[in-house]
């Protein structure tokens, strides 16, 4: 009986560690642990025959966890097993989540040669609003302009530009038709 009980509640202990840490990088929980139990990473990287530059890329959140080395890490730490696994899994699944749901501008009428000096799949649409509709009603065409309008609304591209510093430079003399921000 007292084996239930006791496995009953090592199950509750991992699911509670899991749910506090979902879809944080298991490299940063793993660097949290560390920390809090005064160990240093190079002589732990190296207790579980793994590479220091390794444990240190995963703890900076830059390589993802592996199952062999979440299984070593897991056992030298006193965690239950696959407790690092299901985390790096629960991120995963939140960084797929975050591409999935990215909300973006139909890129099929916006010209890539619009951002020449820039990966266009790179750009983060809700951050850098006020330079995209800058640079989209510099050198965008009507369209364009229509589909920057139609994503951002009509709000946060007179937001844009009551923040920006310089108006936006219009190659069409009829520009106020175009433009209509005010």
């Amino acid at each position: 009986m007292s084996q239930y009980v006791n496995k009953f509640v090592y199950i509750c202990k991992m699911n509670f560690y899991i749910e506090k840490f979902k879809g944080i990088h298991p490299g940063i929980v793993l660097d949290r642990e560390l920390k809090k139990r005064a160990l240093s990473q190079r002589p732990f990287a190296l207790s579980i025959g793994e590479h220091p530059q390794t444990l240190n890329a995963i703890t900076k959140g830059k390589r993802n966890l592996n199952t062999s080395i979440s299984l070593k890490i897991e056992s030298k730490l006193g965690l239950e097993e696959g407790t690092l696994a299901l985390l790096q899994t629960f991120f995963d699944i939140q960084e797929v989540k975050k591409k999935l749901t990215q909300n973006t501008p139909n890129m099929g009428i916006l010209r890539k040669s619009l951002f020449w000096d820039t990966d266009i799949d790179q750009i983060d649409w809700s951050k850098q609003y006020r330079a995209i509709i800058q640079r989209v009603f510099e050198r965008g065409n009507e369209l364009e302009i229509n589909e920057i309008k139609r994503f951002y609304g009509q709000k946060t591209i007179n937001e844009a530009f009551k923040k920006a510093s310089v108006e936006p430079y219009m190659i069409y003399k009829n520009s106020d038709a175009i433009l209509q921000h005010n």
